[in-house]
């Protein structure tokens, strides 16, 4: 199966696919852009995904991530450059992943703990890109540019059900 990039955004004004694709100024005019769309990741899901379950999750998830691949792909080609700091529309859309059975790993933390330590480590694996999620970014277009980033989304989400997991079972009396 080949992967190729969506050709609807080639039909849109380059100021559209820009403002989405680097979430309007964000992207562009704030420092360490990765972060911010990563932080704007957490509130969109905090408001949109928060009362929804996995399939939920994942079904808006795919959606959000297939108009990402499109835009990132695209702003990607009209700027020139491979996976350029201020397209943070892929950071956004992979934040919620973090998040995936949230409810399960309440409990030992408060909500805003959990919340802080997915965007810590979200932010960490997107960075370092461990466990082969750099070979990710080889992928073509907006591919590249959005599925290293769920990689990392999920990454972050196995470690906090693993680390969940691992405290509830050393410490029984805690369950």
């Amino acid at each position: 199966m080949r992967l190729e990039q969506p050709i609807w955004p080639r039909f849109l004004p380059s100021t559209t696919v820009l403002a989405c694709a680097t979430l309007g100024p964000i992207g562009r005019r704030l420092p360490a852009p990765g972060t911010w769309g990563s932080v704007a990741g957490l509130l969109y899901f905090t408001v949109v995904f928060y009362p929804m379950g996995i399939t939920g999750t994942l079904l808006l998830s795919a959606v959000g991530s297939y108009v990402a691949v499109a835009l990132c792909g695209e702003a990607e080609f009209r700027l020139g450059r491979k996976d350029p700091g201020e397209v943070i529309l892929d950071e956004f859309v992979a934040m919620p992943l973090c998040f995936l059975g949230w409810s399960m790993l309440v409990g030992p933390l408060p909500a805003w703990a959990v919340f802080l330590l997915g965007l810590g480590l979200f932010r960490l694996f997107d960075i370092a890109k461990p466990f082969g999620i750099s070979r990710l970014q080889d992928l073509p277009g907006g591919w590249g540019v959005v599925v290293d980033d769920l990689a990392a989304a999920l990454a972050a989400c196995l470690t906090m059900h693993t680390a969940q997991w691992v405290w509830l079972w050393s410490h029984p009396a805690a369950g």
